[in-house]
């Protein structure tokens, strides 16, 4: 059976089978998520907040629980959107304001320019530029001195 979940800000409705995850929802609408560990509650890339029907998904599991401690920008409706399974209308969910950098290449396009939206750390989810913003080398080189590679996360937390 379907059900409706509403997206926010942008205001739009969309159907999901029931028991389908939150990810599905994002996909089908084209929104631009990189579900970097492939849907396994591992990766945060796909973290959005429940503004209603938190009682309307599946509970959260260990794995997921985890994962969220690990990011900045968690609050106590987020949720990872390919471990949130719909169970009944009612579910509104408010996508994180800003994007997810890719790689040190999307970055360096993007110098000498201000910030449209906040860019995030993909990973984390803080905040590296805030909107309006100008985009700088020092930042881009702050994200090459984290050496943190979404390969070495995947092996650090396949063991749980």
């Amino acid at each position: 059976m379907v059900k409706i979940v509403k997206l926010e800000p942008i205001g739009q409705e969309t159907e999901v089978e029931t028991n389908g995850n939150l990810l599905s929802v994002l996909l089908n609408e084209e929104l631009d998520v990189l579900k970097e560990c492939g849907g396994r509650g591992m990766c945060a890339t796909c973290h959005v907040y429940i503004k209603q029907g938190m009682e309307y998904l599946t509970p959260m599991n260990r794995r997921e629980q985890r994962t969220l401690e690990v990011i900045t920008s968690c609050k106590t409706n987020s949720r990872l959107a390919c471990q949130a399974r719909v169970l009944q209308n009612g579910v509104v969910v408010e996508l994180p304001p800003g994007m997810y950098v890719r790689s040190l290449q999307d970055i360096e396009a993007l110098i000498g320019r201000r910030a449209e939206q906040p860019l995030l750390h993909p990973i984390t989810g803080q905040v590296l530029v805030e909107e309006g913003k100008l985009i700088t080398r020092s930042m881009l080189k702050q994200l090459e001195d984290t050496k943190f590679r979404v390969s070495d996360y995947f092996s650090m937390t396949s063991e749980y």
